[in-house]
């Protein structure tokens, strides 16, 4: 494009970027005034009616029936509550940490279709992957959180290693900062945040839908949900639901094939709740987006085109598959006994390139790799809940342990090296053929993770003053293979607590004021070759947070703001003794604020603002003291707007938009990835066809094609492009 055609291009994106941010303004203006009107017109009735002696204000204190989830919020996008692990699902104003759980509402009418697609709706949430890449990874509070460490139901390690489609769940419970103490130690060891998923129950209205589904460049499916109640009085459900899709997708001469089925069964009596869960997800994609590592880079490259496919004909093959169960009794009004467990089994099969010498202008040599493995995992929680009072205070007792126990195996194999070939970000060359046959997928590691913990939550002037506190004593225990021999090369055990104090004070009704200590708790690293203590196991170690914050309930909105400091040890190798240890650490501080709600009739908004201070210490003979870590912004910023027209029932709009500013790409922030910005917009209009209730839903995201990189790691991929996504939903 020429230099002319280039500012014309600016120019016209930077217009129709302007034109959609007054869009949002006027959207708001509007609902504004209407709100406004709206005010007068009360209170000019009010005026006009007899007067009236007024009596004192009642506050009312909505509480979910056990096993129920909490209702939503007004506007229906976020819950009032959710679960926070052992400590069960609590109101957010009891809450002493920052929480958002989405509702089903929410994800359907945002297209999601995994759970990066929700979560990215918080500015303290980023995804790592694109897009049409591998999978989910998740960055919080500036932190990686694997897709490993995503609980189902309260339990790890029952989803993929990959992804999970969002169609199979009901909600989306995200915790900032670390979450050991509540649901454990992931097997990722992830200390950013905890993200739970929750899945369908039947309801108590009869549910049977049938959504078409289409997604750019030429991919169509349908999904299925159908959910009943039976007995007396509806205490035995099923929900069954599941979809298929297939077709090109939006990256040049690709297909994917997906498919998805769940049953969740459940008993709610007056003291019994049972609930079982299976699923099975399969996905088959030609043309995977790819990550690339800029190595020996000595700028950051142009970003491709989006519909390019760094590596042409990587395949990848997802199977993911698992069976749970969770059970609840009420012994009495004072003691609740409680267990689950499950058993999960996944495979990924990908093509696992190895591309070197990245160049400024973009040029790279690759030859083409396997990289298959499974994960075989078994998960246990089982504990009491006490309800008791001493001397007026009220508490509530947890006690439990878990148990978590992980086989990982692989086969991975690299192309000899005489089949690199040279390619191009912005012409890439196809990937040889492998020559190297595809071996089976053997034992690598074995990892045991349990744990014991004590939590007591104290009541204090009729729940005004809130006060948590406990710990966790969580062993860790892994054993590492030879994949060629099957003989075991390392073996490790070693204990850590975690401790957990948290206190929420209510000065006012719609007002609470909170505070927590916390830590994460991370798998040790063992000391690499080449150091004085080469081969030495290291014990777990923690992450320390420390949060404050203030959230207020104004009825139709809530609102949120909040500091924190995490602080990880980082293993570093001293350059004058070289020696291997926990002497640096990445500390991130940070400022959040949110709101979300109905904050006029008919207009519902998201919207969210985090702004980071992340700093490294300790480095190795201090080169790197005081520079940013890697892969974490200065800001980032989310808006997100839904409107009804109310001059054309059942006609809503909606948009959002995503913004991240510029982060290093290594930590000598010699590289620096681009800040970006995302816009996305909608149309959703439901009518009533033949007595049936009928959804028309139309997505577009990444409205202005922009291209940026997004980071896991050391290494990056190319944003996904233009997406469109169309769906229609009949209820029967």
């Amino acid at each position: 494009m020429s230099r002319r055609g280039t500012q014309q291009h600016f120019n016209q994106r930077t217009a129709v970027s302007w034109a959609v941010e007054r869009l949002f303004v006027g959207l708001a203006a509007a609902a504004a005034l209407q709100g406004s009107a709206y005010a007068q017109s009360a209170a000019t009735t009010e005026s006009d009616a007899p007067q009236t002696t007024a009596l004192p204000a009642v506050m009312v204190k909505a509480t979910a029936t056990p096993g129920e989830l909490p209702a939503p919020y007004a506007g229906g996008q976020v819950a009032r509550g959710g679960g926070i692990g052992v400590l069960g699902a609590a109101n957010v104003m009891d809450q002493p940490f920052n929480t958002t759980n989405y509702t089903d509402e929410f994800i359907r009418d945002t297209q999601a279709r995994t759970i990066g697609d929700v979560v990215v709706n918080n500015a303290s949430v980023r995804t790592e992957q694109s897009a049409g890449g591998f999978g989910d990874v998740f960055e919080i509070r500036g932190f990686a959180v694997q897709a490993t460490d995503v609980a189902l139901n309260g339990l790890y390690g029952m989803v993929s290693a990959a992804r999970v489609p969002v169609n199979l769940l009901e909600r989306v419970e995200v915790l900032q900062g670390p979450g050991s103490l509540m649901y454990g130690m992931g097997p990722g060891g992830s200390i950013g945040g905890a993200i739970n998923i929750v899945t369908k129950r039947a309801d108590d209205q009869p549910l049977t839908r049938l959504t078409a589904l289409y997604q750019s460049k030429a991919q169509f499916g349908v999904a299925a949900d159908v959910g009943r109640r039976f007995g007396d009085e509806g205490q035995w459900g099923i929900r069954v639901n599941g979809q298929f899709k297939d077709g090109e997708t939006g990256i040049a001469h690709g297909n994917q094939l997906q498919g998805d089925g769940a049953v969740g069964l459940d008993y709610r009596g007056k003291q019994l709740r049972w609930s079982f869960d299976a699923y099975n997800v399969s996905e088959n994609t030609d043309e995977l987006r790819s990550q690339i590592g800029l190595g020996t880079a000595t700028a950051v490259p142009d970003v491709p085109s989006a519909y390019n496919n760094l590596y042409p004909g990587s395949k990848l093959k997802l199977r993911d598959s698992a069976l749970m169960t969770r059970l609840e009794y009420d012994v009495n009004k004072y003691v609740t006994v409680y267990g689950a467990a499950g058993e999960h089994y996944g495979t990924s099969e990908q093509n696992f390139p190895s591309a070197t010498g990245m160049t400024a202008g973009g040029a790279f040599n690759v030859r083409n790799g396997y990289y298959d493995q499974y994960t075989r995992t078994k998960s246990v929680d089982a504990g009491l809940r006490f309800h008791f009072d001493t001397f007026g205070v009220k508490h509530t007792l947890v006690t439990g342990v878990t148990s978590l126990n992980q086989e990982i195996g692989y086969f991975y194999a690299l192309a000899p090296v005489s089949q690199t070939v040279a390619s191009n970000l912005y012409s890439p060359t196809p990937l040889p053929p492998m020559t190297t046959p595809r071996g089976d997928m053997q034992r690598t590691s074995q990892t045991r993770l349990n744990s014991q913990q004590v939590i007591d939550t104290m009541s204090f002037f009729d729940d005004r003053l809130l006060i948590t506190g406990g710990f966790r004593r969580q062993t860790i225990g892994l054993d590492n293979y030879d994949p060629g021999t099957g003989a075991r090369t390392s073996t490790l055990d070693q204990q850590a607590i975690s401790p957990l104090a948290g206190i929420v004070f209510k000065p006012l009704n719609n007002v609470s004021v909170y505070g927590n200590f916390t830590s994460g708790l991370s798998n040790g690293n063992t000391a690499p070759a080449g150091t004085a203590n080469a081969g030495q196991a290291f014990a777990p170690y923690k992450s320390n947070q420390y949060e404050a914050g203030v959230k207020a309930d104004w009825g139709r909105v809530m609102t949120s703001v909040s500091v924190f400091q995490i602080s990880q040890p980082n293993g570093v190798t001293n350059p004058v003794t070289n020696i291997y240890g926990y002497d640096g650490r990445t500390k991130v501080r940070g400022l959040e604020l949110a709101a979300y709600g109905e904050a006029f009739r008919n207009l519902r908004l998201m919207a969210s603002a985090t702004f980071y201070d992340p700093k490294l210490e300790g480095t190795a003979g201090g080169v790197n003291d005081g520079n940013d870590p890697a892969g974490v912004p200065k800001f980032a910023f989310n808006l997100g707007a839904d409107y009804d027209l109310p001059w054309v029932p059942g006609l809503s709009v909606n948009g959002r938009i995503i913004h991240t500013g510029a982060q290093y790409y290594n930590a000598s922030n010699t590289l620096r990835l681009p800040a970006w910005t995302r816009y996305d917009v909608g149309v959703r209009y439901g009518v009533r066809i033949a007595q049936k209730d009928v959804v028309f839903r139309a997505n577009v995201e990444n409205l202005f094609g922009s291209r940026y990189w997004i980071q896991q790691g050391t290494y990056i991929s190319n944003a996904a492009p233009r997406t469109l996504l169309l769906s229609a939903q009949i209820d029967f």
